[in-house]
């Protein structure tokens, strides 16, 4: 079979460059523990852990999670108390009670996996504290491991003055008067001069710089002295950190890829085991301290083959500390250059896990409505106003350019969800608001079912009525590979009125295994993606991190643990297919269905300058050659730019498979071969 249309003034569709994004939800450690650079767990003494199954779920307190005392091999041991009463912030309200009963005394973190360290590297440390009652004069702030120390520094402890009423301060009023102007600056001085208050937190900032590499260390604050110290909010950031906030090798490994759009926060998260538990944006933006801490909803069992009322996940203190926020993911979607797609919870908890809703013609759905409308206005209002102002002073006074939002995860009409009418609501609103805001809808979480057939028909009722309805159409479908190879055509019929945004799909072998069987299948999907370019305008890949031995979810695009970043085969195929994007398809007048025949899976497309981009998946044991002819039947000769995937079979226990992409000219004389159980992205 040849592919002839390389040469022709053919027509095909226009290709968005935003097509391929990334759907980033915080599961299997994705953002704390993740791409938060922060390396300290339960920095605010806040975790809980999680029990239950479906309907029957609950959390309790865990505040010294992770936490546990250093040098406490003495007879007289300190104490951890994790208390309330004056906290940092009232989102946050517990905080630690410290008392050291000799010199040495301190406190540890296990920071999730261990500390790992690199030789000559700088970490940045923060805290805030109150000296209660100390006698000591310093807080040394270490990484140890096995008795040996690998980091170490000090800072002065701020020491706390008894408070003193102003009028017993004796100033005189008269503002010239000596004896007040000394009194005055006696006052400033102490306020200045390493003294607080008796109830002021202080800040503390140190550099921690490494002098060897470690790995599974512990972080530790230690006091030089007895007495009682307060702490809250630590926090320990390697230097190198974009931002100071992601993790430098995952963004580094997401910068690659290219992306067209990040889809966030959810995903469930969206809408929480329970509404109490749903993602609010306006709790993760603004100061650190005051983003409220929450237990993740993939804490929680979600087996329903348990029903014990105690059941509890490996990861049952799986937390969200929002460092990771709606100001930090707009500000991700700009050093990348990828639009942002924000999902809005639509006053549902997870329909899979809870009937827990709010009525749709409630004052407390109005309240969802608003927040949408402040989402949007949080991303590209003004300064002068509410929300735009906020985003100014976190340090973006700049619009970010939102210009889609989804409404809704999985959620699906029922009876007792009125899915239709709460997208109507919606849109109504935003669309008031915001005229040009492109919005997108859910068909639920099954492709092949009447809840997604539903769906559509109702958004292509509703488009007839209102064009401006529904931008996309969000359809998830989580397949075997067989599935994938079977569907490649399945957006050929669809209709083009209102575009389908692949929100989240994968294909799922047998093993759940992230290897070149299940990336194939996705190559090939991909080419019938890009292929009905003109409908299907938006896709991503999901889940996107997984940590090691941290999985609620596989396969996964990234996997990762403290050290070292894995990408997995299914990643090189989503950033092969971003990386070469054209601008335009270039029709193959039915040629790609007969070579599917023959296991290959091939899409055609052309940038404005005239290159040709040939994307080619074999799923065949053994090599083949595809020939290449223009228009008029004459071979092609050229020279060719090529990325070719391979897998090598090895798959370490626990882990995804090793691959890797070659990169390599190739000469074009009448055909190329495209290697067997490989993908191929050609340039020409």
């Amino acid at each position: 079979m040849c592919i002839r249309d390389r040469i022709t003034d053919k027509r095909g569709v226009k290709i968005t460059p935003e097509m391929i994004g990334l759907f980033f939800e915080d599961i299997n450690f994705a953002a704390d523990g993740g791409l938060y650079a922060e390396m300290i767990e339960n920095r605010s003494f806040e975790a809980k852990e999680g029990f239950g199954t479906p309907g029957n779920f609950y959390s309790v307190d865990d505040n010294g999670y992770a936490w546990e005392p250093y040098a406490a091999d003495v007879q007289d041991k300190p104490r951890m108390q994790y208390i309330m009463g004056t906290p940092l912030s009232e989102a946050n309200p517990h905080y630690l009670r410290f008392t050291a009963t000799e010199a040495g005394q301190g406190f540890s973190n296990k920071a999730y996996d261990g500390i790992r360290l690199h030789k000559g590297m700088k970490y940045n440390v923060s805290f805030y504290a109150r000296c209660v009652d100390y006698a000591g004069s310093d807080f040394v702030i270490s990484v140890n491991k096995d008795g040996k120390t690998y980091a170490e520094t000090t800072v002065e402890a701020v020491k706390a003055i008894p408070y003193v009423p102003f009028s017993d301060l004796k100033i005189e009023m008269e503002q010239k008067d000596p004896v007040m102007c000394a009194q005055l600056e006696k006052l400033k001085k102490l306020d200045t001069d390493k003294m607080c208050r008796c109830n002021d937190w202080i800040k503390y900032d140190a550099v921690l710089t490494a002098d060897d590499d470690v790995a599974g260390a512990k972080f530790t604050i230690a006091l030089d002295g007895e007495g009682v110290i307060e702490f809250d909010l630590i926090s320990m950031i390697p230097e190198d950190a974009v931002k100071g906030i992601f993790r430098r090798d995952l963004y580094e490994a997401l910068a690659a890829i290219k992306p067209g759009f990040i889809r966030f926060p959810g995903g469930c998260i969206v809408e929480g085991i329970s509404l109490e538990n749903r993602y609010r944006w306006k709790r993760t933006v603004g100061e650190l301290k005051d983003r409220k801490y929450i237990p993740n909803l993939w804490a929680f069992d979600d087996d329903r083959s348990k029903t014990g009322w105690d059941v509890k996940r490996p990861d049952s203190h799986y937390g969200q500390s929002f460092g990771i926020g709606f100001y930090e993911y707009f500000l991700l979607c700009e050093l990348l250059g990828a639009k942002a797609l924000p999902v809005l919870s639509i006053g549902t908890a997870c329909q899979f896990r809870s009937t827990q809703l709010v009525t749709s013609d409630s004052e407390e759905f109005d309240e969802y409505v608003q927040d949408a409308l402040d989402l949007i206005e949080f991303a590209n209002g003004p300064v002068n106003s509410k929300w735009g102002a906020l985003r100014a002073k976190m340090g973006h006074p700049e619009s970010f350019g939102l210009d889609m939002i989804s409404v809704g995860n999985e959620q699906w009409e029922s009876q007792y969800v009125d899915l239709y009418k709460r997208h109507q609501i919606f849109e109504k609103a935003i669309h008031e608001k915001y005229p040009d805001m492109r919005i997108l809808g859910t068909a639920g979480p099954f492709l092949d079912s009447p809840i997604t057939e539903d769906a559509w028909n109702f958004y292509n009722s509703e488009f007839k009525a209102n064009p401006n309805t529904c931008y996309a159409v969000d359809e998830h479908y989580y397949v075997s590979p067989q599935w994938m190879y079977d569907h490649v055509d399945h957006y050929d019929d669809y209709p083009r009125d209102i575009a389908v945004f692949a929100g989240e799909y994968a294909a799922h072998t047998t093993d759940r295994q992230n290897n070149m069987e299940s990336a194939l299948a996705e190559a090939a999907l991909l080419t019938g993606i890009e292929k009905n370019a003109d409908v299907v305008k938006l896709a991503s890949y999901a889940p996107l991190f997984n940590r090691v031995g941290h999985s609620q979810w596989k396969p996964d695009m990234i996997w990762f643990d403290d050290e070292k970043v894995y990408l997995t085969p299914n990643y090189y195929v989503q950033m092969l297919f971003a990386n070469h994007v054209g601008d335009e398809t270039i029709p193959m007048n039915g040629q790609e269905k007969e070579l599917r025949k023959d296991g290959i899976y091939v899409s055609l497309s052309r940038t404005q300058q005239g290159e040709t981009i040939l994307k080619v998946a074999n799923v065949n044991d053994s090599d083949y050659t595809l020939p290449l002819t223009d228009g008029a039947d004459v071979p092609v000769e050229a020279i060719g730019h090529a990325w070719i995937l391979e897998g090598t079979g090895e798959i370490p226990e626990g882990m995804p498979e090793i691959t890797d992409v070659r990169e390599t000219n190739v000469q074009i004389i009448g055909n190329v071969t495209v290697l067997a159980q490989s993908f191929m992205v050609l340039r020409f």
